[in-house]
């Protein structure tokens, strides 16, 4: 089942970006962590496509863990399957008592499973209840931030995370509805913003609500403060020459990747020094020239490849305690 509905995103060009650091003879049997194991894609091809390494993947999706564990069943010992966020990494390497790696990838994209079932609230064509949380045993779902948050919040979320020109519009709109009645479906905060926007704004940009629920997702799920923590994070469990690849799909992850890959990659020396130490010297070297994206035939045969950004780097040195 995980394997029809599940195509992962610039596959080839991800397994080209780590294959150097994973094929390096200096580490016969490397260690690479898929951050976002989702339905377990990248992660097989990881598998098949470097057959001495060893795998850590992480997911705070129960159900997501369940499924990729049948379907990478066929390699044994060799996989190792943590429920966990990804900005938990170090502990969970300590935990396994893995020192270094020398791959990691994260595929930030909402995973298939949670877009495709309908009683996850995810997607905005089909009405299902406004939970959006990708790991259900915690925290609060869609529908109570709705609900509960004041005006003034839920507008800078909008804005923020959904990039949303029209969130007071929105969000007047949705405080209004709650005190007739609470939000608890999908379907009714969609017909919402469609009635709330301005012609002009329904006519660009595809469905209306996807900003909205592309907010609120971020909001309940924590994605880009977990974000913040995760990429250093991993950056910092790279031993020398390893290397790093990650797939965003908005510009707010994107904008924060590049931002990490470029403070890695710069020099920060004082201006003026004859010969810059090695503490100033950059500990990144980046891959990929701005943001690589899809090719057309990719988005052709899967549409939820079209706004994915990739963006590599390598480590090129420890860095000094």
């Amino acid at each position: 089942m995980s394997q029809t509905r599940h195509i992962p995103v610039m596959l080839q060009r991800c397994l080209d970006l780590l294959a150097p650091a994973l094929e390096d003879p200096a580490h016969p049997e490397p260690v690479v962590v898929d951050c976002t194991l989702g339905l377990g894609g990248h992660s097989e091809a990881l598998l098949a496509a470097f057959p001495t390494a060893r795998l850590i993947a992480l997911d705070r999706d129960k159900e997501a863990l369940r499924l990729s564990g049948e379907r990478l069943a066929p390699y044994g010992d060799r996989p190792t399957l943590v429920h966990a966020v990804y900005d938990e990494l170090p502990e969970v390497l300590a935990r396994l008592g893995v020192p270094k790696v020398q791959g990691v990838l994260f595929d930030l994209g909402v995973s298939s499973m949670q877009l495709d079932e309908a009683d996850r609230g995810f997607a905005y064509a089909q009405d299902a209840p406004l939970d959006m949380r990708m790991d259900q045993s915690t925290g609060m779902g869609a529908a109570e931030v709705l609900n509960t948050y004041p005006p003034g919040e839920l507008v800078r979320i909008l804005r923020a995370y959904g990039e949303e020109k029209q969130a007071k519009r929105i969000v007047s709109a949705v405080v209004r509805e709650r005190e007739k009645e609470p939000f608890s479906n999908s379907a009714r905060l969609v017909e919402l913003i469609r009635d709330a926007l301005p012609q002009a704004a329904k006519r660009t940009g595809g469905n209306p609500a996807k900003r909205t629920f592309q907010a609120l997702r971020i909001e309940v799920n924590g994605e880009l403060s977990v974000l913040e923590r995760a990429i250093p994070a991993a950056v910092d469990s790279l031993a020398v020459g390893g290397r790093i690849a990650v797939l965003s799909y908005h510009s707010l992850e994107d904008r924060l990747v590049k931002q990490v890959f470029a403070a890695g990659a710069a020099n920060t020396a004082p201006p003026g020094l004859p010969v810059v130490p090695e503490r100033y010297q950059p500990r990144l070297e980046q891959l990929t020239r701005g943001a690589e994206l899809p090719t057309e035939e990719e988005v052709a045969e899967n549409r939820r490849a079209a706004p994915a950004r990739l963006r590599g780097a390598q480590r090129i040195r420890e860095e000094e305690r």
